[in-house]
């Protein structure tokens, strides 16, 4: 893939349906983690994993963090699972972590379906309260 022909996000969900198309649903979250991560390698597409995330309360660091399982690019987020359904608290989740982080855009992707479509497989989450111009190769 080509970051110029193609959006990041695009991008990043093709990574994801690649690993999902390897090693197919049922196994542990950490393993598709550590695939993806090498997928997104593979495609150079820069990404961190278990990104610290800070809660502050009144300006005052609570010294409670929590971890982002993926970061691409600096500015998209990925929650990874691995469940037989994903529930409103993953999708809170993730939409947490991006208000905690102001970053624009988030995944949140379940391995663990029978297909790995849109709504099943990965839901995409923007973060409403992010006001900043988000590039063009992004979404």
């Amino acid at each position: 893939m080509n970051i110029k022909n193609d959006t990041l996000a695009y991008m990043v969900i093709g990574c994801a349906m690649e690993v999902y198309k390897a090693l197919g649903p049922g196994l542990l979250e950490s393993v598709y983690q550590k695939a993806l991560l090498k997928e997104l390698a593979y495609n150079e597409i820069q990404a961190e994993s278990e990104v610290p995330i800070d809660v502050s309360y009144r300006g005052e660091n609570l010294g409670i963090g929590f971890r982002m399982d993926i970061l691409v690019e600096d500015i998209i987020a990925l929650e990874l699972k691995s469940v037989a359904k994903l529930e409103d608290i993953h999708y809170k989740q993730l939409l947490n972590y991006l208000l905690l982080t102001d970053k624009p855009l988030g995944y949140l992707i379940n391995f663990n379906v029978p297909n790995f479509t849109l709504g099943q497989g990965y839901d995409k989450i923007r973060n409403l309260r992010y006001n900043k111009p988000i590039p063009d190769w992004v979404i």
